[in-house]
């Protein structure tokens, strides 16, 4: 890297061999010398998208109070630090996931409010998904355009459910009607797509394993940005390379455990946390690193898979989550659906907490990002979708209000609040889906 007198741009990195690092927003990236260098450097926004399968216990889930609320309800309680910049949006409905595919349409018509093609052989059809319409405009000034993320390493394919492709479930993200885009839940492939550049995965892996570090292969360049840098600059940098060797860390820990067992284990590769929660937190940490550094501003993470049938006995579930869905108001059952909603939430609330603990300019990752928390199907005992749970978080920039509870009286398509979610960001369209207006209280 060749540092001028002339402001770093936006988009600078750190290159050594096999590795690149993008860095976060500097002051030494405004222009020095001009008006510019008084002013605040306009914020950057990020969306994303974080999706939970089978709904949610609706009576535990929604707020009592409606417009601008004070306090959140038993499943969002975890959510209440950050209640000065959360929207939570009642009775919104997704028409097009109505069909008999239900769980696979409540996970494709999520991010593109549109019917999914009946069929379970290759020939599927949807639609060009929200993240991936934000991307077309956001993407252009990031490496990545998007990152598609999340937590289940299936490969199942065929028909998953009532007639419908296995690619409607596997999917949340699709850049045209027909083409899906793959969700990565390997950490240690999600780091490598961050930050190497260059050689081969077998080479770096090669390298990983005699205990180097990536930004071992930058530290040249390290050093010399930092002789460049004011005090200000070189503690942004300094925790940021802090952040990323503990998020390494952690990766080369789950790859030395998993490797260390004798346990037979043929569906978790090796550097996937064990604990459920370890693996979400892993991933939730190398999203904020990647907004951090800029190196994409558009994320979808599943944070669990439509059907699974997942166990959460740390928080007292020992049933899989699917039966459990299927709940007929049993209240045991209720009960335990709601801790599961609730454990899902406290985990999105954990990454929360990073975004508004990292600086960004101004302000901080929280401020300027906009991440929308749900699910495609609301009672999951009927499979309906109405009433779907859904949550906004962030402030875009301050565009968005927060600390509300907007609820209509009428069904209300999911559209809407993409099209609004779209406007908050700077990504301008008269309409999305089955969309018939915005969201005016967000």
């Amino acid at each position: 890297m060749m540092i001028t007198k002339k402001a770093l741009p936006r988009r600078a990195m750190l290159r050594g061999m096999g590795a690149t690092l993008a860095l976060p927003l500097l002051d030494a990236m405004i222009p020095a010398m001009t008006a510019l260098a008084a002013t605040p450097a306009a914020p950057v926004r990020r969306l994303g998208f974080v999706y939970v399968p089978m709904g949610s216990y609706l009576a535990r889930w929604t707020p009592s109070q409606v417009g601008t609320i004070s306090e959140l309800s038993p499943s969002l309680h975890s959510l209440t630090p950050f209640l000065d910049q959360l929207t939570v949006v009642s009775h919104l409905e997704n028409k097009n996931a109505y069909s008999p595919g239900n769980h696979a349409t409540a996970n494709s018509g999520f991010l593109s409010a549109a019917k999914a093609k009946m069929t379970e052989g290759s020939d599927y059809e949807l639609g060009t998904t929200v993240d991936q319409i934000a991307a077309q405009q956001m993407g252009k000034d990031s490496r990545l355009p998007s990152l598609e993320l999340g937590m289940d390493l299936l490969t199942t394919v065929g028909n998953c459910d009532n007639g419908f492709a296995c690619v409607y479930q596997n999917n949340l993200s699709w850049s045209s009607p027909t083409t899906p885009l793959p969700a990565e839940a390997h950490p240690r492939v999600v780091f490598e797509r961050l930050f190497g550049d260059g050689g081969s995965n077998a080479d770096r892996m090669a390298e990983l394993k005699r205990n180097a570090s990536l930004l071992d292969w930058v530290s040249d360049d390290i050093g010399r940005l930092q002789r460049k840098l004011g005090p200000g600059d070189r503690s942004k940098v300094s925790n940021y390379l802090d952040t990323v060797r503990e998020v390494e860390r952690r990766i080369q820990k789950a790859e030395a455990q998993t490797a260390d067992s004798h346990l037979p284990d043929l569906e978790r590769p090796v550097g996937v946390p064990a604990a459920y929660a370890d693996h979400a937190k892993l991933m939730f940490d190398l999203q904020t690193l990647a907004l951090q550094g800029d190196v994409t501003r558009v994320i979808t993470f599943q944070l669990a898979r439509e059907t699974s049938t997942r166990t959460y006995p740390e928080i007292g579930v020992s049933d899989p989550h699917h039966p459990l869905s299927h709940h007929s108001n049993n209240p045991e059952k209720l009960e335990k659906l709601a801790k599961i909603n609730a454990y899902h939430v406290s985990l999105f609330a954990y990454f929360l907490a990073k975004l508004k603990a990292t600086p960004d300019g101004e302000g901080t990752l929280l401020d300027h990002s906009l991440f929308l928390y749900g699910s495609g199907m609301g009672n999951p005992d009927v499979h309906d979708h109405i009433d779907l749970p859904i949550v906004v978080a962030g402030g875009a920039a301050g565009r968005v209000k927060g600390a509300r509870h907007v609820r209509y009286t009428e069904p209300t398509p999911l559209a809407n609040l993409h099209l609004t979610l779209l406007d908050r960001v700077g990504v301008r369209l008269n309409s999305f889906a089955d969309s018939n207006g915005k969201v005016a209280e967000i």
